[in-house]
């Protein structure tokens, strides 16, 4: 846990410096193979910095894993954001999600490698990754107005199925083929 009102502090340049560094190494190498000796002196802090701020390696990963949910968040809702018509919009995340695992997510999702790394289901990561993957969903369920029924869920498969082919086995152009598939599920207005 961060130690006492760190999460509600602004983050200072050092810790800023901190987090992205630990957020790089986290995703390049692995959250297991990282420590924080490596982190401090690439972040060109001591140790004792990173966890003034942070206050364990646990909090460092959960606020690399939420500044990278933000950051997707950010991404995909700009990209909606000029789409008019809902059912374009479903069409739309899934060009998002083609630009983005080009540019940032080569190694596949930080969150469905966290809870690889750290399988433990009582692990915090297990619940940033879930909200995650519950906000796609939401997002599906809202641009299709099928709370209840199939087509989120689907959706949702096809996005993290572009992620996994892309990433393990290296589809190049994963998320255009969910994008089709999703538009052969969409139904016709």
């Amino acid at each position: 846990m961060p130690a006492a009102g760190t999460q509600d502090r602004p983050l200072t340049p050092a810790a800023r410096r901190v987090l992205k560094v630990a957020s790089e190494l986290f995703y390049d190498r692995g959250i297991g193979s990282v420590g924080m000796e490596l982190i401090a002196a690439e972040a060109g802090v001591t140790k004792k910095t990173v966890y003034d701020r942070f206050g364990s390696k646990e909090a460092l990963i959960l606020a690399y894993l939420r500044t990278r949910d933000e950051r997707w968040r950010g991404f995909l809702t700009g990209r909606l954001a000029d789409v008019p018509d809902a059912r374009e919009r479903v069409l739309a995340t899934f060009d998002a999600l083609g630009e983005w695992l080009e540019t940032e997510s080569a190694r596949g999702c930080s969150m469905v490698n966290a809870t690889a790394e750290l399988p433990d289901p009582e692990h915090p990561v297990h619940a940033v990754a879930a909200a995650q993957k519950a906000w796609i969903r939401d997002l599906y369920a809202d641009l299709t107005g099928d709370a209840d029924g199939p087509l989120p869920d689907q959706l949702l498969m096809l996005h993290e199925g572009a992620v996994v082919a892309f990433s393990v086995g290296g589809v190049r152009d994963a998320a255009a083929k969910a994008r089709a598939a999703a538009d052969a599920l969409l139904p016709r207005t």
